[in-house]
């Protein structure tokens, strides 16, 4: 396969919704925003979207279909949510259930989805400022931990916060910062540095989701909050149904990272 960096968000979905490019979407598409998934039932969806407004650092919204509706009308033309991510994780009542490679079992035409802003569309920004991601280079899947800080509630949705991590040269620290400040709709800056006990984090050899990486001498675990934070939600307030992407399995957008940006 030519270098996923290279292709456009178009091919890239084509090339999942045909089963040929199944793997974490870090580094896919490269200066093209991705979007995590939250799918609802209609009767809970006003709920969800209150609970995204109410918590903007790890569920920003980037765009919210019709009702019955499988196409993003602002981040993917001609995109259909139904076949466009690799993996797909089925909650009910709080347990996840299944995973599967397209939602054709699933979807009905109450449902409702929500793409969230994620922290893969930064790390372009953070590489052309030379600070290192090293899950695109150890080549796996983010570390994400589910925390002890709560997120602000919402009708019947509650839960803690999810975060990604990247350990980040001491030196660079204040400049992974700065880069990540600029883009509010993909999460922003971290919501904490060092110190993972203090969130609730006890070992960062065993993340919640994804995967383990090398953590270097003189590196700082730097953490930002993390659009799976709906799932944890989900196994807190037990829905009886949410379909979330499996973590690290990201809807790509035709929008660029830049276009998130501020100056």
């Amino acid at each position: 396969m030519e270098n996923v960096a290279l292709l456009s968000p178009q091919q890239a979905r084509q090339l999942i919704r045909a089963g040929k490019l199944c793997r974490p979407t870090s580094g896919v598409s490269q200066g093209y925003a991705q979007a995590n998934l939250a799918i609802l039932p209609k009767d809970l969806a006003y709920d969800f979207l209150l609970f995204a407004q109410r918590n903007p650092k790890p569920c920003p919204i980037l765009d919210v279909t019709e009702v019955g509706s499988p196409e993003p009308r602002l981040v993917g033309s001609g995109a259909d949510l139904r076949y466009d991510i690799a993996k797909y994780r089925v909650y009910r009542k709080g347990a996840f259930v299944e995973e599967v490679s397209n939602l054709e079992a699933y979807w009905t035409k109450d449902m409702v989805g929500f793409l969230l802003g994620c922290s893969f569309s930064f790390e372009t920004a953070l590489l052309k400022n030379n600070v290192p991601v090293r899950h695109i280079e150890e080549g796996c899947n983010v570390p994400m931990f589910i925390t002890n800080i709560p997120c602000t509630p919402a009708g019947v949705f509650s839960g803690p916060m999810v975060v990604s991590m990247r350990p980040i040269p001491e030196k660079m620290v204040v400049r992974a910062v700065q880069v990540t400040s600029r883009f509010p709709a993909v999460h922003g800056a971290p919501v904490h540095v060092g110190s993972p006990e203090s969130i609730g984090i006890r070992d960062l050899n065993k993340p919640d989701f994804g995967d383990a990486v090398t953590i270097r001498p003189g590196e700082v675990p730097v953490f930002w909050a993390c659009g799976v934070t709906p799932q944890a939600v989900a196994m807190n307030t037990k829905p009886e149904l949410m379909i979330t992407h499996a973590p690290g399995y990201m809807f790509i957008c035709d929008t660029t990272d830049e276009s998130y940006g501020v100056i």
